[in-house]
């Protein structure tokens, strides 16, 4: 069997960090980041914190794709999702990190909020670079890095 058809699992990715709030791996051949976040709220100063450490994986060069689970968050958080967006996002994009993937808790309302909070940045932010990446929602790690 070539390795082009061997599918990598989430087994195949190396851990960068780990904290109360979440957890980091990579995977330098795929040049891919997972962050899964790890409890059902997240402060803002540890969010912040762990994209910054995300930001070192990205600015040694694992920046092909970026899978980002929030599976286990409860509460939606409007300020951390607009530093995300017109922040992260934007100094990501210039580094060449394009392809995002994320995979949401199952809750409908949640859903909802990521929607209607999406709408607001986009409206209160003209010059986003959101429609430039390359943005799906998946239900799995495993579907993330397979897409």
């Amino acid at each position: 069997m070539d390795n082009t058809t061997i599918k990598k699992t989430r087994s195949d990715f190396q851990d960068y960090y780990n904290s109360r709030f979440s957890r980091i791996y990579y995977s330098e051949e795929l040049k891919t980041i997972i962050c899964e976040l790890k409890s059902e709220y997240v402060p803002i100063e540890h969010f912040k914190d762990t994209f910054y450490k995300i930001s070192e994986l990205v600015d040694n060069g694992i920046n092909y794709k970026f899978i980002f689970d929030k599976r286990s968050l409860r509460a939606f958080h409007q300020p951390s999702m607009e530093w995300y967006f017109v922040v992260w996002k934007q100094d990501m994009y210039e580094k060449g990190l394009k392809k995002h993937r994320k995979i949401l808790p199952p809750e409908p309302w949640f859903r909802k909020s990521v929607a209607i909070a999406k709408e607001q940045i986009n409206r209160e932010h003209h010059d986003l670079i959101i429609n430039k990446l390359d943005i799906q929602y998946c239900e799995t790690i495993e579907e993330a890095i397979e897409t």
